[in-house]
C-alpha cells in the first residue's frame, strides 16, 4: 500500500494482508541498497499470524518518493513519521544493518512508540572502509560485487534451504543493482554507506531505549562482525542475542532462523 509521509508517496509492503491499525504492528526497515523485498518470508509470516506489517521502501528507493536519508537521524525521523501516517501509536521495529541503526535511533527518540526492538547485523560504530566508500561513490557496480562477497558466507544455500537453483550471491547483486538504478539523481549506495559511517550516536541511543531488545547476528558476518555489537549489547537494559550460521545477508542465508528468532521474541 501507499502512504503519504511528509508529503511524499511512500510504498509499504503489508505481507499480502490489508492493513488494520487496530492490530499490533511490526515495521521492517531495510539496509543500504535493499528494499522491502529483503523481508519477504518474515513479513508474510507475521501478516498471516495476527500482526500488521509495514515494510517500507525508504524515501527515494524503488517505489517510494522523497529525498533519500542523508543520516541515520533523518531515517529515524522518517520511520516515526511513517507511524503517524499509518495511524499507529506504537510498534515493533525490526531493522537490518543501516536499518538497525535507524530502528535504534527511532527507539531512542520516541521510546514510548517502540514496544520491542530487533537489530540484525548491527554494529557500534558501523564504520565503512575508505576504499569501500570511494568505490561506492565512483565505481558502484564494482562495490556491489565487493559487498556481496563480504555479505555472504556461502555462494548458494544448502539444498533444503530455498530450493534447487537458488543463487544467493547473484540474487543479492541483482537486487542492489535494481535499487541503485531506481534513483538517477542520488547515488543511494554512497549516501547510505556514508550515513552508516557518520553515525556516532548508537551507544547513547541504546542508553535511552526502554523496550526489550533482540540482537540477531551472523556467526560468519564479515560486514558487521558479531563482536562489533558488544557496545550495544552491554548497554541494552533487557536483551537477548541469537547467533545464526549465516553472513550479513542473514534474511536470505538463514531465513527460517531469522523468522524463528523474531517469532520467539514477539510471543506475548
Amino acid at each position: 500500500m501507499y502512504l503519504d509521509v511528509k508529503g511524499h508517496k511512500t510504498y509499504c509492503y503489508t505481507g499480502g494482508k490489508p492493513f488494520d491499525a487496530t492490530r499490533p504492528t511490526v515495521v521492517f526497515i531495510h539496509g543500504v541498497l535493499n528494499d522491502h523485498s529483503i523481508w519477504i518470508l518474515q513479513t508474510r509470516y507475521f501478516a498471516h499470524h495476527g500482526f500488521n506489517v509495514l515494510a517500507p521502501d525508504l524515501p527515494g528507493h524503488c517505489k517510494s518518493a522523497g529525498e533519500p536519508p542523508r543520516s541515520v537521524e533523518e531515517a529515524a525521523d522518517f520511520i516515526l513519521a511513517l507511524l503517524d501516517a499509518a495511524g499507529v501509536k506504537a510498534a515493533v521495529l525490526v531493522g537490518h544493518s543501516f536499518g538497525s541503526l535507524t530502528a535504534l535511533q527511532a527507539a531512542a527518540i520516541a521510546p514510548q512508540r517502540v514496544t520491542r526492538l530487533a537489530l540484525l547485523g548491527t554494529a557500534a560504530p558501523m564504520k565503512v572502509s575508505p576504499a569501500l566508500l570511494d568505490s561506492a561513490l565512483n565505481q558502484p557496480l564494482k562495490a556491489i560485487d565487493m559487498v556481496n562477497t563480504f555479505s555472504h558466507s556461502m555462494l548458494a544455500p544448502p539444498p533444503s534451504s530455498l530450493g534447487p537453483g537458488t543463487w544467493l550471491y547473484g540474487g543479492s547483486k541483482a537486487l542492489m543493482r535494481r535499487v541503485l538504478a531506481s534513483n538517477a539523481q542520488v547515488n543511494l549506495f554512497h549516501r547510505g554507506f556514508k550515513a552508516c559511517d557518520d553515525y556516532t550516536g548508537a551507544e547513547a541511543a541504546m542508553e535511552k531505549v526502554q523496550c526489550p531488545v533482540l540482537f540477531i547476528l551472523g556467526k560468519s558476518d564479515s560486514m558487521t562482525l558479531p563482536r562489533m555489537a558488544a557496545p550495544l549489547q552491554t548497554r541494552a537494559k533487557n536483551s537477548r542475542t541469537v547467533l545464526l550460521q549465516a553472513g550479513h545477508q542473514m534474511m536470505t542465508e538463514a531465513p527460517e532462523g531469522v523468522l524463528f528468532a523474531l517469532k520467539d521474541f514477539l510471543q506475548p
